[in-house]
């Protein structure tokens, strides 16, 4: 639908099954382009679990999974809070494919979550400098190295309903993601004139892995049951279900596409109906 053929693209936190980042370098990759797939790749202490990172085995088998069905993709061990491991992540798809058209920014925390009262100052500063300072160092890096080839590119960041309004329980998240959206904005303004467009996608719930945590943990808080609070989600989303990996990964595609020359600086919901601003 929409052909990537010869474009190169980076999409960090990619490493784990049912996550945004999967689907979205597996459409990439599905549509022609060359990906280089990026996590974290090891626990490291209690806030970066095995049970919330991609491994680096699971990093491979996504890779071999885009291989079988034809596609073209390679595995990069990445830790978006070092801004040296991402500058090397792009100069891994140089390195291997030649170039870098579309950078994904998707590495984010959404798990270390508790009220403002509880909320510790080591659980804050780790959601906001992987959900925003790694943004930052992806836009930067993948920017100086569009501006470099002289033929524009696509940056896209994975912002989140929590950028358009707050939601009790989620101080850090919120946070990160309102600056997400200011980030996005100014870039598009700065890099604009290299033809480099620069957007965000902002999506309400999908049950990815992460998404199967959330749902639990905030129906607890709630004193809900799972599908109680599931039901109640989807009865106020218009389109009457909660979304689904393969809805972001479709309006990443159309981002990175030749059909989106004119969209740049936007923070695009992908919800449902549940957003519309």
């Amino acid at each position: 639908m929409y052909d990537l053929s010869g474009k190169v693209a980076v999409v960090t936190g990619a490493g784990r099954h049912r996550g945004l980042g999967e689907a979205m370098a597996k459409r990439l990759a599905a549509e022609g382009a060359s990906v280089v797939i990026t996590d974290i790749g090891a626990a490291k202490g209690t806030q970066f679990s095995s049970e919330h990172i991609g491994m680096t085995a699971e990093m491979a088998e996504i890779v071999a999974e885009i291989e079988k069905a034809g596609g073209t993709a390679t595995a990069h061990v990445c830790d978006v809070l070092d801004e040296a491991q991402v500058a090397a992540a792009v100069k891994k798809a140089v390195d291997t494919y030649g170039r870098l058209d579309i950078m994904i920014n998707n590495a984010g925390i959404g798990y270390l979550m508790s009220g403002i009262l509880d909320l510790e100052q080591k659980d804050w500063d780790a959601v906001l400098n992987v959900n925003l300072r790694g943004v930052f160092f992806g836009v930067k890096h993948a920017a100086q190295q569009m501006i470099a080839q002289g033929d524009g590119g696509s940056i896209i960041n994975t912002a989140s309903q929590a950028a358009k309004r707050g939601f009790a329980g989620a101080a850090a998240y919120v946070s990160s993601k309102h600056g997400v959206v200011g980030l996005t904005r100014t870039a598009a303004l700065e890099f604009g004139p290299h033809n480099i467009r620069v957007n965000a996608i902002c999506p309400n719930h999908v049950t990815t892995g992460l998404g199967a945590w959330q749902n639990e943990h905030f129906s607890a808080a709630g004193g809900q049951g799972e599908d109680e609070y599931m039901a109640a989600m989807q009865a106020r989303i218009p389109l009457g279900r909660v979304g689904l990996t393969s809805d972001i990964a479709a309006m990443a595609a159309f981002l990175c596409s030749d059909q989106a020359p004119y969209v740049t600086g936007q923070n695009l919901d992908v919800s449902g109906g549940e957003e519309m601003h």
